[in-house]
């Protein structure tokens, strides 16, 4: 994409992303990861611990969320660092799935050709990541 220090600024916004996340999604999610925790599969096993529905993984939320970043910089190589911190699970109806919409923007630049993104994550009207913070290293 050709992103590079000296082109970007505090402030910019990176292009956002939406992605979706169907009941089908977890279930190769799980297969991919070994989690198969039954809150993210079964209906019945989620609601009767008290979730809403089925949520989605906690890491699967994170990925996509972090796929912004790497989408804008071009190499997913150049993130050096990314931590979370969730406030909700990304609910997943059976019959319509969920979107998580996903928006970045440039809160630091630093001396060591990094930048500092942080990011908003969002499914439906719920905010779903308190904090997502990721340290990008540009050439």
């Amino acid at each position: 994409m050709g992103v590079s220090y000296d082109s970007v600024s505090v402030g910019d916004e990176l292009p956002a992303g939406t992605f979706p996340i169907e009941r089908v999604t977890l279930v190769r999610y799980a297969g991919a990861s070994g989690d198969f925790n039954p809150i993210h599969w079964n209906e019945h096993f989620a609601t009767s611990v008290g979730l809403p529905d089925v949520i989605a993984h906690g890491m699967l939320t994170m990925a996509e969320a972090v796929r912004v970043v790497t989408d804008w910089v071009g190499d997913p190589g150049a993130v050096v660092e990314y931590g979370v911190r969730f406030s909700r699970p990304v609910v997943v109806p059976n019959e319509t799935g969920a979107e998580l919409m996903v928006t970045g923007v440039i809160t630091d630049k630093r001396d060591d050709n990094t930048v500092v993104v942080t990011l908003t994550a969002r499914s439906g009207e719920e905010k779903v990541l308190a904090q997502a913070r990721a340290t990008v290293k540009l050439p």
